[in-house]
């Protein structure tokens, strides 16, 4: 098949997945066609671990409630998505884990992430997908931050790997869940990732514009979600305010105190209360109130140092207005750093792939990824992990309505990434 005609199907790919997002363990006709590609492309695949094979779902952090997934569920059986692998997903047990088996050699890991985002997507004349006939079927749903792409690599990843003369093993992780923190860990404590000498992770974009490889991302920020809800006891706002007790007073006191955590020496924090909602009338006493806040570290330390004081503030705001305070934690995940020894080979190989013109050694994400889940048990274990950036032009920003990829970053992170598994294997046995 010739350069041209991969190029197509891949971005084919990428289109029919951008047509039909799913939000984070909802992906199940994304998982069914992700699927689909590596039968319809006949891969000599050792194995494929699909769903519940794929993670440890004890681990998985934010899933819907039983309604929302069986909705899901069923839209991607009304789209066509293959029953028998829809039946290893029910329940929004997500994922797949493909695996090459080329012979001796190292084990080699790719993680690229799938999941949409809660977004509606433009309409306007001027967004290409609007224009070219892709943009999103799902109301509220969108491809925002490249994950349709990121599949899209994993599928073309495997098959350049499978024609070259890679020695070892390739296992690509399709992961659920990334844009809520939330499915990183079910992989990196499934068996999969046990033997993997060599992890490599990747996303498209981050400002980086195409032509442009970032070798070695860094600079994750270790992140939290806490929900918080408040209970008090309701009563006449104006005949009885002394017989209730203010669940909205204890959320306001608590959240002007977040962001009075105090900042520390060894590095940056961050605390943001993203969801602030209670209460059901001007007249009435609120009886309950809920917060969603999140909180974020230079350094996992960082993040619980922050974690820590926040719970603390949480409790103390409750019993200053004499209410109760149920804190859950929602989905969390580690800082990493990518390796200098990865970091050099993926500079190396870029530097030969046609279309970049320009390499950046590290950069800071200055966000939150639970790729750091897999990179640090890889290196806890003896291995080494690099987080590799490809640029890409994008209109709009990451989760926006108006986001969008250049496809031919497609290729660029295809042939980067495949070129580099093949080296480690002929140079790192």
């Amino acid at each position: 098949m010739s350069q041209q005609a991969t190029d197509d199907r891949l971005i084919d790919l990428r289109r029919e997945l951008h047509r039909k997002p799913e939000p984070a363990w909802r992906e199940f006709y994304t998982t069914a066609r992700i699927v689909a590609a590596l039968e319809d492309l006949d891969f000599d695949l050792d194995e494929l671990y699909v769903g519940r094979e794929a993670i440890a779902g004890d681990h998985r952090m934010g899933v819907p409630d039983e309604a929302e997934l069986e909705e899901w569920y069923e839209r991607a059986r009304d789209a066509g998505a293959d029953e028998a692998v829809l039946e290893k997903l029910e329940g929004g047990y997500t994922g797949a884990v493909a695996v090459l088996d080329r012979g001796e050699g190292p084990t080699v890991g790719l993680r690229v992430d799938v999941d949409a985002l809660p977004l509606e997507e433009s309409a306007d004349s001027e967004h290409r997908p609007a224009a070219e006939g892709f943009r999103s079927e799902h109301e509220g749903a969108m491809h925002a931050c490249g994950h349709d792409a990121h599949a899209t690599i994993g599928i073309g990843v495997l098959e350049a790997v499978q024609e070259s003369d890679f020695s070892g093993t390739l296992k690509v992780f399709f992961q659920p869940a990334e844009e809520i923190v939330g499915g990183g860990k079910s992989m990196a404590k499934s068996e999969h990732i046990e033997d993997v000498d060599y992890l490599l992770a990747t996303h498209v974009g981050l400002d980086h514009p195409t032509g442009e490889i970032v070798a070695g991302i860094d600079g994750f920020l270790a992140v939290s979600h806490l929900e918080a809800t408040f209970t008090g006891e309701s009563s006449h706002a104006g005949a009885r305010p002394e017989e209730g007790r203010n669940a909205i007073q204890a959320l306001a006191t608590a959240v002007q105190n977040l962001y009075a955590i105090p900042r520390h020496a060894d590095g940056a924090t961050r605390v943001n209360a993203g969801v602030v909602e209670g209460g059901t009338a001007a007249n009435i006493v609120a009886e309950e109130a809920r917060v969603v806040a999140e909180v974020r570290g230079e350094t996992t330390e960082l993040m619980e140092y922050t974690n820590e004081h926040a719970r603390r503030i949480l409790r103390s705001a409750a019993e200053m207005h004499d209410c109760e305070v149920e804190i859950e934690t929602g989905a969390e995940a580690p800082s990493a750093r990518s390796d200098d020894a990865l970091v050099s080979i993926v500079g190396d190989v870029a530097r030969e792939v046609d279309g970049v013109d320009r390499i950046l050694e590290r950069d800071d994400l200055g966000g939150s990824e639970d790729a750091t889940y897999l990179m640090q048990t890889v290196q806890e274990h003896g291995g080494l992990a690099c987080y590799v950036g490809v640029g890409t032009d994008h209109p709009g920003g990451h989760h926006t309505s108006t986001f969008d990829v250049d496809e031919e970053s497609i290729r660029h992170g295809v042939e980067t990434l495949a070129e580099t598994i093949e080296r480690i294997g002929h140079e790192h046995p």
